[in-house]
């Protein structure tokens, strides 16, 4: 009886194997490792906001609906709960994701706009900040592309025979990931533009 329920025990792991269960575990794990560092790098740069604000304050006349869409952006990306569950739910998903484009839109407003105050830029406290965000931004992109090929090979197997079979079987469904677009725009990190004209239309 032993011997029968090894070999019947041996049969299921090769079966199981075959059928991309194993696929699905491996996967799995890559997505969270990849996410939890996702999310490590949006709390790193939310973590650099209040710190780049109140550098920004003490500079006379600058121009507050700036920041106050940094202000705001901030606070509606991290008032989203981001669980391991969110990447299970479309809509809670790309609602993060919404949010988090808002905040590197508006950040990305405010380091051109400071091109426009002297005093900003010759303060080094300041600038210091900036390369700090500036390499946030580039961890993130990093981070992001990781997610993406991890979600990109898990949906792979869900949706591929017979692995597809397996995964309805033990309820594996496509995981969210981010948009082509979105990836494409956030690749590029917030950049300020030294020409005579900035990006906000003014001229400096």
């Amino acid at each position: 009886m032993r011997y029968f329920f090894a070999t019947l025990l041996a049969a299921l792991t090769v079966a199981l194997s075959g059928c991309g269960y194993n696929t699905f575990q491996s996967t799995e794990e890559q997505i969270k490792a990849s996410w939890s560092e996702v999310l490590n790098q949006y709390q790193r740069r939310a973590d650099l906001i209040p710190n780049i604000v109140a550098t920004v304050k003490g500079e006379a006349n600058f121009e507050q609906e700036t920041l106050t869409k940094v202000v705001e952006a901030r606070a509606k990306a991290t008032s989203i709960q981001a669980t391991p569950e969110l990447v299970n739910n479309p809509e809670a998903f790309n609602k993060f994701q919404a949010a988090q484009g808002e905040l590197s839109s508006a950040l990305s407003r405010l380091l051109v706009v400071t091109e426009n105050y002297p005093n900003l830029k010759a303060n080094q406290g300041f600038q210091d900040l900036r390369v700090q965000l500036e390499g946030t931004e580039n961890r993130i992109t990093v981070a992001r592309g990781r997610y993406v090929k991890a979600v990109q090979d898990y949906n792979v197997a869900v949706r591929s025979f017979p692995s597809n079979l397996t995964a309805m079987v033990f309820g594996y469904g496509v995981k969210a990931n981010f948009t082509v677009t979105d990836e494409a725009a956030l690749a590029v990190p917030p950049k300020v533009d030294l020409g005579g004209i900035g990006a906000s239309g003014a001229k400096k």
